[in-house]
């Protein structure tokens, strides 16, 4: 007897990168990930709100970790209905905004279907959207002009594919570029039938990111991440913002209990406790331009970026990932994922520890030559 073959797709997928420890790896290496000082993961260095640890053990306190939770997140969802001046049926809450992107693929692509994406980008969007049968275009932007996005070149990729879902992350990682509303909707016009999904993980880093296209019609759908500018990647949260119809449609393809009982409660924390999350992300956006001249005066190419992360080019980057790594105990991420071997990509973090990497680099460097 035999089993049935899995879906032609996933046997030729392989795994996404992302940054963060690979536990296997640390261990070989006799390290524990509280022994690393991660620059590879793009999220807030100052940890979350202090009001989310109250939060989670209160909630471990009345025993939510022996009930099933809230399969709705009802709470959370008001919160962020109430912070955004939306209705809470514009918004769906996951595991993270790595489901929601999940999600939108099961809901809106077909085998044969068109997905479009701006690269280099997320590899998530190319992967769900191949799960499902689609096609994937990419327009890509080229390091030589510090992957500037030009508008009308996409707008001819776009009027050319005919999508039935762009994928958009503004701002982009890895390479940190952000289209402004009025280059969106240039955009939008080359595929007025697509639903555009803007993946805004990275705007709470913006110095001073354009307001979201509200009021949200059917063919626009945001995602945000409380993983990142609230530092609970951990418990894995993000939301979608949408119109009722596109939610509901959302809704309707996510697991049951996908959001467990302890993030709830921490994003319900997190949003109502928004303070820290302001002045912790101004820090890093101050610490980036710091981090970013200081790389450039000792010789390296940065690429500019309007959030607190950079890529920076190292010409073999898995050789340096992997020395630094080694023998600094500093982990960055290795973009040869987003068809980049040549660069590094990493997020600042607090004064002393990016004074740690610019001299681990140049160590790195060193020992290159």
């Amino acid at each position: 007897m035999t089993a049935p073959p899995p879906r032609l797709a996933l046997r030729t997928m392989h795994p996404e990168a992302h940054g963060g420890p690979d536990h296997a790896e640390l261990a070989r290496l006799g390290l524990q990930p509280e022994d690393i000082l991660d620059f590879s993961v793009s999220t807030n260095a100052y940890g979350p709100p202090p009001a989310v640890a109250t939060a989670i053990a209160a909630a471990f306190a009345a025993a939510e970790v022996t009930r099933y939770p809230d399969r709705n997140a009802t709470a959370l969802r008001r919160a962020l209905a109430d912070r955004m001046d939306v209705a809470a049926e514009q918004v769906l809450v996951g595991n993270g905004a790595a489901e929601l992107i999940w999600l939108i693929a099961l809901a809106y692509l077909r085998p044969g279907d068109t997905a479009f994406v701006i690269g280099p980008t997320f590899g998530e969007y190319r992967a769900a959207s191949q799960v499902m049968g689609a096609q994937v275009s990419e327009w890509r932007a080229s390091a030589d002009d510090d992957f500037t996005i030009h508008e009308e070149a996409v707008m001819a990729a776009l009027r050319q594919a005919q999508p039935r879902v762009v994928w958009l992350c503004n701002p982009n990682n890895p390479t940190g570029t952000y289209l402004d509303p009025d280059a969106w909707t240039r955009l939008r016009a080359a595929a007025p039938d697509a639903l555009w999904v803007i993946d805004e993980a990275y705007r709470p880093f913006l110095d001073d990111p354009w307001p979201s296209p509200f009021p949200i019609d059917e063919g626009v759908v945001l995602l945000r991440s409380l993983t990142k500018d609230c530092a609970l990647a951990g418990l894995r949260l993000g939301y979608a913002l949408g119109a009722a119809s596109t939610i509901q449609a959302l809704a309707a393809a996510q697991p049951p209990w996908s959001v467990n009982s302890l993030a709830q409660a921490a994003g319900v924390a997190a949003v109502n406790d928004y303070t820290h999350v302001a002045r912790t992300t101004a820090e890093l956006r101050a610490q980036a331009l710091a981090l970013g001249q200081a790389l450039r005066q000792r010789g390296w190419r940065v690429v500019p970026s309007t959030t607190h992360f950079m890529l920076v080019e190292v010409g073999d980057a898995a050789s340096v990932r992997a020395r630094l790594l080694r023998e600094h105990r500093i982990q960055v991420r290795d973009c040869a994922s987003f068809g980049l071997p040549q660069f590094i990509r990493v997020a600042a973090r607090r004064p002393d520890e990016n004074a740690r990497l610019v001299a681990a680099l140049g160590e790195a460097s060193t020992k290159e030559q």
